[in-house]
């Protein structure tokens, strides 16, 4: 492999990083600003409200983005594997 080679398997990586991992924190960051505001407007300050909907939130996030995740990383690993054996 040349160094061009390994640059761009590293950047794919991230970006696949990227893709798994996106979906499930921008479902955390909306659950999370949505009850920020909820406190903020209801002065309630209860620290278990801002955990218990995000675990449920981000625990489906994952059960329903879980066939893109393994999509994106076996599209990845397959370009690896394709990259090996053609080296």
């Amino acid at each position: 492999m040349t160094g061009a080679e390994v640059l761009d398997v590293g950047r794919e990586a991230i970006w696949t990083m990227l893709a798994m991992a996106a979906p499930i924190m921008i479902v955390g960051l909306t659950v999370g600003v949505i009850i920020a505001l909820f406190q903020a407007l209801t002065q309630v300050q209860e620290m278990t409200l801002v955990f218990v909907p995000k675990i449920f939130a981000i625990f489906l996030a994952l059960v329903v983005f879980m066939p893109l995740m393994g999509a994106v990383l076996g599209a990845f690993m397959t370009n690896i594997a394709d990259r090996i054996a053609a080296g």
